[in-house]
């Protein structure tokens, strides 16, 4: 069986669910279900059938071209005599708010981990990178939070460039979903894994999309791999309103939550409450900052019902 040829021409072959399931081949599944229901997010749906069809291909053929990469790196240091120090390769994960990228992240690093070459796989997200809630407000684009300018951009580049150098101990921010926040004071150390996943809403983002601070390099220029996950809108919207009320009912009660006053809303409120904000944020930061980047992809998964994959499309 062949991929799906477009009749209009296009980089990508396409896959359904069936044949891409095939390209499996015999990696064998590593992962327990007490695993997978750990790796799972707020609201999200991910079942063994997923991880068997869609992620274990997925890994073997990251496992190729992480493979080929080092060749590529043992050449280089060949012709030049040296022995460098270990460049990791870099998976970025992009895609809209209540998609399920940190899941896709989560799920990738536990499989990575297990090949036989007992890789080191670090996970970090940008989130981390964005400005503290003082500098949004003073700046006043706090209900821009998750578009471009929103982002310390120079920082996390500079944080991308330093570990595609082969840095040692490189610090990033940390970001708390509790709080809304940059937690002070606090950092995660990534020192010199094998494979790093950057999972975040700015991973495939260029110097067009921030003509606010122009700069020549970007994160995208350091990926080696990235991956789009995609879902239509009107799914996207369906799937932020069910997390927002299970946030509601769970991590909004805690006292030290930004959004604890979200917890005493009846559910018709909470709902009217997260369309607002899909609205106006999400959707729009989707519709105008994320949703263009998409075609950018190595690989694009598209999710259906329930955050089934429907279909993959692959870079030629």
């Amino acid at each position: 069986m062949k991929p799906k040829e477009n009749l209009i021409a296009t980089p990508y072959l396409e896959f359904d669910r069936e044949h891409w399931a095939t390209l499996r081949d015999s990696v064998p599944l590593t992962l327990t279900g007490k695993e997978l229901s750990e790796l799972k997010g707020i609201n999200e749906e991910l079942s063994m059938e997923d991880v068997i069809e869609i992620y274990l291909p997925l890994s073997r053929l990251l496992n190729f071209y992480i493979s080929s990469n080092l060749r590529r790196q043992a050449v280089l240091e060949q012709f030049l005599g040296t022995n460098g120090a270990k460049v990791p390769y870099i998976i970025g994960i992009a895609g809209s708010v209540a998609v399920g990228k940190s899941t896709t992240a989560r799920l990738l690093q536990a499989l990575l981990t297990r090949w036989p070459e007992h890789r080191k796989v670090d996970l970090i997200t940008t989130d981390g990178f964005l400005y503290p809630n003082q500098v949004l407000n003073e700046r006043g684009i706090m209900k821009k939070k998750g578009f471009p300018q929103s982002y310390d951009m120079h920082h996390l580049v500079q944080f991308v460039s330093e570990i595609k150098s082969g840095a040692r101990n490189v610090a990033a921010p940390v970001y708390s979903h509790l709080t809304y926040d940059i937690v002070p004071d606090q950092t995660q150390i990534i020192d010199q894994p094998d494979i790093l996943i950057l999972e975040g809403l700015n991973v495939l983002q260029s110097g067009m999309d921030y003509p606010h601070a122009p700069h020549h390099v970007f994160v995208s220029d350091f990926v080696d791999f990235s991956i789009y996950v995609d879902a239509k809108p009107e799914l996207l919207k369906s799937w932020y309103i069910g997390r927002f009320l299970k946030f509601k009912q769970g991590a909004f009660s805690d006292p030290d939550s930004y959004f604890h006053n979200y917890s005493h809303l009846s559910e018709s409120e909470a709902i009217n409450i997260a369309e607002k904000i899909w609205d106006e944020i999400n959707g729009l930061n989707l519709a105008e900052n994320i949703q263009p980047t998409r075609e950018r992809a190595s690989l694009i998964m598209t999710k259906g019902e329930n955050h089934s994959i429907q279909n993959v499309r692959l870079r030629k």
